[in-house]
């Protein structure tokens, strides 16, 4: 296990003896005798991003530790969705944070092929919903009917790819949104293959 903060270190210890459900921010942060609740909240998220617990999306004062995800942890690039410029996606501007993954759960077998990002919008729906936390494959093309992360017209999207007559498709899942097709003129990357789709929110 990685060198944990000594707060950090206190609060693991309590979680895993099972207390935490019942107490509060305030009594945690008597009982390991620190004296601003506030840092226990942070250093609680602080061992969810690093992969040692996690909460319960429908109960976040429950958690668990993750003690087979922290004993082979690695920790992927997690980059913003949002316009993306000219240095496209994965760029060091958009990297927003780092998250641990288990290489045994996902079959990671070399982290820096990889990277993560948010799931944002519906239009992937009921596959992807928003929020999720999406990890990708670096790769430059993918097969017909993958879903893929790409850049089009500087804006990241996730879509499925249609080829058909010279020419790419980007298709929704859902019903609501038209599928686009990828003009000559247009500005377009492929940044890397969906791999694993993580069903629960990244804040």
């Amino acid at each position: 296990m990685s060198q944990l903060h000594p707060i950090q270190q206190k609060i693991y210890d309590l979680i895993k003896k099972g207390y935490q459900d019942s107490l509060s921010l305030r009594e945690i942060a008597i009982i390991i005798g620190e004296k601003n609740h506030q840092n226990v909240a942070h250093h609680i998220k602080q061992l969810e991003k690093k992969g040692f617990i996690r909460k319960n999306p429908d109960n976040p004062q429950e958690i668990s530790v993750l003690k087979d995800a922290v004993d082979d942890a690695v920790y992927l690039n997690l980059y913003g969705f949002a316009q993306c410029g000219p240095n496209g996606l994965i760029a060091d501007g958009n990297l927003t944070d780092k998250v641990a993954i288990s290489t045994k759960l996902f079959g990671i077998s070399d982290p820096a092929d990889f990277f993560c990002v948010k799931a944002k919008g519906n239009s992937m729906e009921p596959q992807i919903f928003e929020k999720n936390l999406i990890i990708v494959k670096k790769q430059e093309d993918v097969e017909n009917n993958q879903i893929a992360v790409v850049v089009h017209n500087e804006v990241p999207k996730i879509k499925k790819i249609i080829k058909a007559k010279n020419t790419i498709i980007l298709f929704s899942l859902n019903p609501v949104y038209l599928p686009e097709e990828i003009k000559s003129t247009d500005d377009f990357d492929i940044y890397g293959i969906v791999k694993h789709i993580v069903r629960f929110n990244v804040s």
